[in-house]
């Protein structure tokens, strides 16, 4: 137990070192090659003459089958890599283990993707934080003036610091870098296919739901993780407003688990978050989250970032901490 302690902790600095550079390739590309493969063939309405009712239920039921096929593949990869580690000697295994850890942890990521759009926004001005922020966001960004864009960035920080962090690090904590990748993969599903349009309505339903499932308990851990760092990171943040918005607007998203973190984050730097959107060309009435003390700026992605890394810190002290007690009682 001692030596999956000691991975756990060296992949999560890896993380904080070295993040995901893009020339080394990445797991999580890869699941996403399988998803695109696989929604490529099942995701059609060729060779059904069915009524609408029953076509929605074979799209379901083909997502489904996409969704337990790229489960089952990421498992059994997973499993194979640790397994064959170990076999060539102990260190072997937990370097195998660190570096699966570093691969499904995004803290660095998070930040300096989110910090692209700061820097674009203080240097090059609005059209280049567009750019920037589309990067990272499914909104149509060409309708976003500056404070648009800042609050698409920290909504981001803010909404990731569960999904990319926390979530992923509490599971490996759990069971190691196989339970870890199997949520990286419930995750990706959702991303890639969990949107309410003609195409994915049904074929995504299962991926959204799951990503729901998965995410209930985890993004409401980084709540709380968070409101703790909004108490502790400094005259920048609010912890108690960050407490009473979470209280108040936790449930105002779609989503069961986004506006979480995201209300946290609102009261904890005191600005307005949410609101409508444009997806696709359609505009998408959202509830607003926080009070809008102050008008947002681009300080406040780097404010955000701050946020979310004290969080990480808390997340990672915490399962260290509970690891080594269940390694002592057992």
């Amino acid at each position: 137990m001692c030596y999956h302690i000691f991975a756990f902790i060296a992949g999560f600095v890896l993380d904080l070192l070295i993040g995901d550079p893009h020339f080394i390739p990445h797991p999580v590309r890869l699941i996403g090659s399988l998803i695109s493969f696989l929604d490529k063939r099942l995701n059609c309405d060729a060779g059904y003459n069915s009524s609408e009712k029953k076509l929605n239920l074979i799209k379901y039921k083909r997502g489904m089958l996409l969704v337990f096929t790229v489960i089952f593949a990421t498992f059994a990869m997973s499993v194979i890599i640790i397994v064959a580690a170990y076999s060539i000697n102990l260190y072997a295994g937990v370097i195998a283990e660190a570096v699966m850890t570093w691969q499904i942890l995004a803290t660095k990521c998070l930040r300096v993707e989110s910090m692209r759009v700061y820097d674009a926004l203080r240097t090059d001005g609005v059209d280049a934080g567009r750019r920037a922020v589309s990067m990272i966001v499914g909104r149509d960004t060409s309708v976003l003036d500056a404070a648009g864009v800042t609050r698409a960035a920290v909504e981001t920080i803010a909404e990731n610091t569960s999904d990319g962090v926390i979530a992923p690090m509490l599971y490996t904590a759990i069971g190691g870098p196989v339970l870890g990748f199997v949520y990286k993969a419930v995750n990706t599903m959702d991303s890639m296919l969990g949107y309410k349009n003609d195409k994915y309505m049904y074929f995504g339903r299962f991926a959204a739901r799951l990503d729901d499932v998965v995410n209930f308990i985890p993004a409401r851990i980084s709540a709380y993780l968070m409101i703790a760092a909004a108490f502790i990171g400094g005259r920048h943040f609010d912890g108690k407003n960050a407490y009473h918005i979470f209280k108040r607007d936790r449930f105002n998203h779609a989503s069961p688990n986004s506006a979480q973190t995201e209300s946290v984050c609102a009261g904890a730097l005191r600005v307005q978050l949410a609101g409508d959107a444009v997806y696709f060309g359609k505009l998408v009435k959202k509830k607003y989250i926080g009070d809008g003390l102050r008008e947002i700026e681009y300080e406040d992605i780097k404010r955000a970032n701050r946020l979310m890394y004290i969080t990480a810190f808390l997340c990672e002290l915490l399962s260290v901490a509970v690891m080594s007690l269940v390694l002592i009682l057992l």
